[in-house]
């Protein structure tokens, strides 16, 4: 077994653990299979209003109208066929050397899938690079998948821009990326979350990432040109990329809020350490079974 596909079995194992939650809200016209909030066509009725046209007759209320004289028609409760998008980025930041980050983007994948399978969800995972491609055989269990590497070079915000066509509407969607690359979050959100029922994005860091040396030799490669450069960081320089890094968790955090998205900040190595996701767990994303 090579090291990605045993990323993705300890991801598997890990998200037996948990169940994703479906979306509390859910756009007018799903059906499915879990009952939603909204008027549809299950059997489970709702409520009455009046008749208007174009209504389904067969939801007419003729035992009202044989009362009152009055056309009404019965409302049912949805239901709603869950369904998970899971957009990873494949960039090689996200297989950042020396660290735990591919562990932890391969592994969380495949956790976020098997939550998405216990809770009854179908669910297709996408890889985002120069365009937004379906992995072949992702509604399978992780360890069934076409192996997959973390190799682009390249900016995503455009691409995130354009979005996916073939996104299923009304679906959760949750996107894992480091953030590491120049856009306005906005114009990429905007695309993602629209028409979706709920949506996360989980920025995955390393600790390196998260928090840089202070003193000492740093060793830069580049992941698009594969150009190295030594710097010396010192204090000042670190608390400057901290104060950036923390800047830019800001803008994602106020465009996740604005597209009604759910935005978290996970650390590689603490993940792998104990497949903990508190922050989704507390905003009601997941749960534990």
């Amino acid at each position: 077994m090579n090291a990605r596909r045993a990323y993705l079995s300890e991801g598997e194992r890990a998200g037996q653990r948990y169940a994703l939650r479906p979306p509390r809200q859910t756009p007018r016209g799903a059906s499915g299979l879990a009952l939603g909030h909204r008027a549809g066509s299950s059997l489970e009725f709702k409520d009455h209003r009046d008749y208007q046209v174009g209504d389904d007759l067969r939801h007419i209320d003729w035992n009202a109208f044989a009362r009152s004289d009055q056309l009404t028609v019965k409302l049912y409760r949805e239901e709603i066929a869950p369904h998970l998008d899971l957009v990873v980025d494949v960039s090689r930041s996200m297989a950042l050397e020396d660290t735990a980050k591919e562990r932890a983007t391969l592994g969380l994948t495949a956790l976020l899938a098997t939550a998405a399978a216990n809770a009854g969800f179908s669910r297709a995972i996408w890889l985002l690079s120069d365009e937004i491609r379906p992995l072949a055989n992702g509604n399978l269990s992780p360890s069934l998948w076409d192996d997959f590497a973390l190799n682009h070079r390249g900016g995503l915000a455009d691409r995130m821009a354009v979005g996916c066509p073939a996104w299923r509407p009304r679906a959760a969607r949750v996107l894992i990326s480091d953030l590491l690359w120049i856009g306005e979050p906005m114009l990429a959100l905007r695309t993602f979350a629209e028409g979706a029922a709920a949506a996360a994005v989980i920025q995955l860091l390393a600790a390196t990432d998260a928090n840089p040396p202070e003193d000492g030799a740093l060793r830069l490669i580049d992941s698009e040109s594969e150009q190295v450069r030594e710097i010396h960081v010192d204090a000042f320089i670190a608390q400057r990329y901290r104060e950036t890094l923390r800047q830019h968790q800001q803008n994602w955090h106020r465009a996740c809020r604005g597209c009604g998205a759910l935005f978290a900040t996970v650390v590689a190595e603490s993940l792998v350490a104990d497949w903990q996701l508190d922050d989704l767990i507390a905003a009601d994303f997941l749960r534990v079974t």
